[in-house]
């Protein structure tokens, strides 16, 4: 997942963008969430029922880690995806920025 966002902030926002976030994630400024052993089922859920969409297993992992932490504001530049899946433990995601 930190791949995927590296990626994306680089790609959008530019290199110097990203070497902020790696000194922020050095730094400890973030935390990181792994994929938990019983989450792996849920995304898969959440990807078949999204498929249309479709919702790739990266962002069903960020559902599935928001439904178990009990998260409802999901920080994403994909207001697309996040605001049409219904999360299980909230009507929807407060989406930021």
């Amino acid at each position: 997942m930190i791949t995927e966002v590296v990626n994306l902030i680089g790609s959008r926002l530019g290199a110097d963008a990203e070497v902020r976030f790696l000194g922020d994630l050095a730094a400890g400024e973030f935390t990181i969430e792994p994929v938990m052993a019983g989450d792996w089922l849920r995304i898969a859920k959440l990807v078949s029922q999204y498929r249309d969409l479709p919702l790739g297993s990266v962002d069903a992992s960020v559902v599935a880690a928001a439904e178990r932490l009990d998260i409802t504001e999901i920080a994403t530049l994909d207001r697309r995806h996040f605001s049409i899946v219904r999360p299980d433990h909230t009507h929807s995601f407060e989406l930021l920025p």
